[in-house]
């Protein structure tokens, strides 16, 4: 049994589990976003994200960038 909750990511709806409880040992914290980042997700999405969407969507902003 898990200690955390069992939750899908809102934008790829693969199952991960949400240590929002204790933030530092959540997979989704080990994707350092910048301040413009994190604002780009949350205008997005409003639910908890995985580690690898949070990646693609740092990129994405990323690429946005160089346009």
């Amino acid at each position: 049994m898990t200690k955390h909750e069992i939750i899908s990511c809102e934008r790829c709806r693969s199952r991960i589990e949400c240590k929002a409880n204790s933030f530092t040992k959540c997979q989704c914290s080990t994707v350092q976003l910048k301040l413009n980042e994190v604002q780009y997700v949350s205008e997005n999405y409003d639910d908890c994200l995985c580690a690898r969407c949070l990646t693609e969507l740092q990129k994405e902003y990323q690429e946005k960038l160089k346009k």
